[in-house]
C-alpha cells in the first residue's frame, strides 16, 4: 500500500447507490459502465450488491466511451424497462451522449450515477437529459457541512468569494493530514524528505482531528470516515438529497 485517501473507498459508493436505488422504489435494474477500474469497479460493486439485498439486474454490460451514439443500446434497455438505469463511468467518456440517447428512445425511468459525472460538465453534456438523475458522491457537499467544516467552508467563500468545489475540503484535509505526519517524522528525529518515512506516518495516523471531524487511516490506506451523500439534477442544478450510509 503506497497511498491514503480522505474521502471513502469508490465501493462503499457503489454499494450505497444499490441500496439508495432499493429505497428510491426500483426492483429491477439495468447496470452499463465505461469499461474503466473506476467505472467498472463501481458498477461491478453495486450489481454485487443489487443481487445481495434483492434488486434484480437484467443486465450489466460496458460501453465504448468514444461511440457516436447509443441508440441500439437504449433501445435494448428501454425494451427491458428497468426501474433504474445505472451507469458506472465518468463524464469525459460519453455520458451526457448516453444519457441523451437513453431519454430520447423514451425511456422515463430512474438514472443513477456515481460522483464521476457529479460535475458541471455533465450537465453541460447531457442537457435536459440529466434532470431528475440521482447522484452518489463521495462525501458530503459543501451546502451540508456541518460544525468546524462548515466554518471552514464560511471562511473559503469570504477569502475567495465563491463556494468551495465538493472535493475541495477534503484536499484541505489530505494537506493537514500530511502536515501532521511530516511533523510527526521530524519530531522523532526522521528526515521530511524520506519518502517510505513519511508514508509510514501517514499509514499509522490515528484520531487525527480535522475539521471533517476525528478520523484514523486504516491498514488499507483508507479513512474511518465513512460518510457519503447522495443529490439529484433539479432545475440544471445539482441539488443534496440525503446522506447516505456511514458516519
Amino acid at each position: 500500500r503506497n497511498y491514503a485517501r480522505v474521502v471513502p473507498a469508490d465501493d462503499l459508493q457503489g454499494a450505497v447507490g444499490a441500496n439508495w436505488a432499493k429505497d428510491l422504489g426500483a426492483s429491477t435494474v439495468y447496470i452499463l459502465d465505461d469499461q474503466e477500474l473506476y467505472g467498472k469497479g463501481l458498477a461491478d460493486v453495486f450489481d454485487a450488491s443489487a443481487n445481495e439485498i434483492g434488486l434484480t439486474v437484467l443486465g450489466h454490460e460496458g460501453i465504448d466511451g468514444k461511440a457516436a451514439d447509443y441508440k441500439a443500446l437504449a433501445t435494448k434497455v428501454n425494451e427491458l424497462n428497468p426501474d433504474l438505469i445505472y451507469f458506472g463511468g465518468i463524464t469525459q467518456n460519453n455520458a451526457g451522449q448516453l444519457w441523451k440517447d437513453i431519454r430520447n428512445v423514451g425511456y422515463a425511468g430512474l438514472l443513477m450515477g456515481p460522483d464521476g459525472v457529479y460535475e458541471g460538465a455533465f450537465l453541460e453534456a447531457a442537457g435536459d437529459a440529466a434532470e431528475g438523475t440521482y447522484l452518489t458522491f463521495g462525501g458530503i457537499p459543501p451546502s451540508e457541512l456541518t460544525g468546524k467544516a462548515a466554518e471552514w467552508r464560511d471562511s473559503y467563500k469570504a477569502k475567495f468569494g465563491s463556494d468551495p468545489e465538493v472535493y475541495t475540503v477534503y484536499g484541505y484535509v489530505a494537506g493537514a493530514l500530511l502536515v501532521d505526519a511530516l511533523e510527526r517524522v521530524c519530531a522523532a528525529g526522521g528526515l521530511p524528505t524520506d519518502r517510505k518515512t513519511v508514508r509510514d506516518a501517514v499509514f499509522a495516523t490515528k484520531d487525527f482531528n480535522s475539521v471533517l471531524g476525528t478520523f484514523s487511516i486504516d491498514a488499507n490506506g483508507d479513512t474511518t470516515i465513512t460518510a457519503m451523500s447522495g443529490s439529484v439534477v433539479e432545475g440544471g442544478e445539482f441539488k443534496f438529497a440525503t446522506l447516505l450510509g456511514g458516519g
